[in-house]
């Protein structure tokens, strides 16, 4: 039975005794809910891959509360220092060289050198990191594949019975993953996210190169059918074919709308929770059609979701 926790001083002391354990507790973050186990124990981290139903060469992001903690197990180079800094806590994840003797298991980068790090600005998973007193392993809280979850909800829709609790803070404000970044020794996006590139390439000082292999992910989020609902999905579209949920977004309308004023950030925060609706709207066998989304900004990355999501299954 997976029990609901809630966002005080009790249900974060529960949630830090079941990590413990080696218990598997969800958790919001600023981007979506984690599934969160211990990053140092092989058994939690096995359980997370079962829980999943996850390919177990997709390596998992490592949550901790800041960059000095992250220091004692990952070489931190001189553009991800510089990244961190400027965007820590945030959505933003770096590939780091794993330190020997880390700690961290090895599945949690599925045999790598390199470990994906995180600092999460969400004030509730900050305080589960320091109650826990240890990293946190934890990808998106949902079955490998499907779409991933912006509320407590949307976690026991799919982990149900499968793990032993949900920490409920919320909705999520930002709504998409955290953009994934190989900065050293020179900067390569492994996959847009909740943090502009545009941002990161002003930080910088430089565009950055466009790198990851869906065929032998070296980050998460790179298999080329990811976050995919039950209906088959078709982008681009301005009207509704027969028989099929149309989402709008600015003047292009339909039965739901990621943003009716063409907003990217309310696009990016909303896409998961539309993209659930619009899927039990559409039915068994159903289809969905989304609107055009422009390639800037949050577009880049809410892009990326989409295509993924429509990819073959």
């Amino acid at each position: 039975m997976t029990v609901t926790l809630a966002p005080d001083v009790p249900g974060l002391a529960e949630a830090a005794r079941l990590l413990a354990k080696g218990e598997l507790v969800a958790f919001p973050t600023e981007t979506v809910y984690g599934l969160g186990g211990d990053a140092r124990s092989d058994r939690a981290v096995a359980r997370i891959f079962e829980a999943k139903g996850r390919p177990s060469f997709n390596p998992l992001i490592v949550h901790l509360p800041d960059l000095e903690t992250i220091e004692r197990l990952a070489e931190v180079g001189p553009k991800a220092r510089d990244l961190a800094q400027a965007f820590w806590p945030g959505p933003l994840t770096l590939v780091l060289p794993l330190r020997d003797g880390s700690g961290i298991s090895p599945l949690v980068s599925a045999g790598l050198p390199t470990v994906a790090v995180r600092v999460p600005a969400h004030p509730l998973a900050q305080s589960l990191l320091r109650a826990f007193g240890g990293p946190i392993a934890a990808p998106s809280a949902n079955p490998s594949g499907r779409v991933s979850p912006t509320r407590a909800d949307h976690v026991l829709e799919g982990l149900s019975g499968r793990i032993a609790a949900v920490l409920d803070g919320g909705p999520c404000a930002v709504g998409l993953e955290s953009t994934i970044v190989m900065a050293d020794p020179e900067p390569v996006l492994l996959r847009p996210g909740g943090l502009p590139v545009e941002a990161l390439e002003a930080a910088l000082g430089a565009p950055l190169a466009i790198g990851g292999d869906a065929g032998r992910p070296t980050s998460p989020g790179q298999l080329a059918s990811h976050y995919a609902p039950n209906a088959a999905l078709r982008l681009n579209a301005t009207l509704p074919e027969p028989g099929e949920v149309l989402v709008g977004f600015g003047p292009v309308k339909g039965a739901m709308a990621l943003s009716v004023s063409g907003d990217l950030v309310e696009a990016a925060a909303r896409l998961f929770h539309v993209l659930r609706e619009a899927d039990r709207l559409a039915g068994p066998g159903g289809r969905i059609a989304f609107a055009p989304i422009p390639e800037t900004g949050l577009g880049l990355a809410i892009n990326d979701r989409l295509r993924r999501a429509a990819a073959p299954h």
